[in-house]
């Protein structure tokens, strides 16, 4: 899953980056207004999280913009949005949901309810990752991101779960090196083709310590092309 994070405070922004890839969501920052605009134009993401007072394009005039149906830019324009809003910003709160934010939490976090209003936002918008993605007897769960093969535990690093969650997902299909990109890495750390090829060899090493020659079978494809 792909979130677009607009927020002007340095400090906030990576402290939610970190407990947002730590689910295994991909996160790109946006530092002011504008900038989470030109990203929202050009990329698709299934969540943007939203400052509500942001330099340059407040979070409720991107909203605005966001939801106009006259507007070229239509990448986005249904994708759920969860405004961050002060504690004490009523008004703006009510604004921002006439604006079309989807929901609203308020700083500081709780950061469980800040997962829970994604999640919930992510089955509102009907893309909400499955309960279980089963492969012979490799089993993902997205929820606990967890994997396991014969009831074991695959032990992987988190750029080698968003693969095998990605594969799984499409099991008949070969993916291009951008379109791996496009799905599983944040725009300032695009990777080589050799990288990404490493990551692919990790995956299948360890689903190989558990004997997984059934999961490997021709039928499903664990490459690009």
């Amino acid at each position: 899953m792909r979130i677009l994070l607009v927020e002007d405070d340095a400090g906030i922004a990576d402290l939610l980056k970190q407990v947002l890839t730590a689910q295994h969501y991909v996160v790109e920052i946006a530092s002011d207004g504008q900038i989470g605009w030109e990203l929202a134009e050009s990329f698709e993401y299934d969540l943007i999280l939203l400052d509500l007072m942001l330099p340059k394009l407040s979070g409720i005039h991107f909203c605005q913009q966001l939801r106009q149906t006259n507007y070229p830019a239509l990448l986005n324009r249904n994708t759920p949005v969860l405004m961050m809003t002060g504690a004490d910003a009523g008004t703006n709160r009510i604004a921002g949901l006439d604006a079309g934010a989807d929901d609203y939490i308020a700083k500081p976090f709780d950061f469980d309810e800040l997962l829970a209003r994604v999640r919930a936002l992510l089955r509102r918008g009907n893309i909400e990752r499955s309960p279980l993605l089963v492969w012979e007897e490799l089993r993902l769960d997205p929820s606990l991101c967890q994997v396991r093969y014969k009831g074991q535990p695959v032990h992987l690093s988190a750029k080698e779960y968003k693969l095998l969650e990605l594969f799984l997902r499409h099991p008949q299909r070969i993916f291009s090196y951008g379109t791996l990109i496009e799905h599983l890495w944040a725009l300032e750390e695009i990777p080589t083709e050799n990288a990404i090829r490493a990551q692919i060899k990790g995956v299948r090493k360890n689903c190989e310590k558990l004997e997984s020659q059934t999961v490997l079978r021709p039928s499903m494809v664990w490459d690009i092309g």
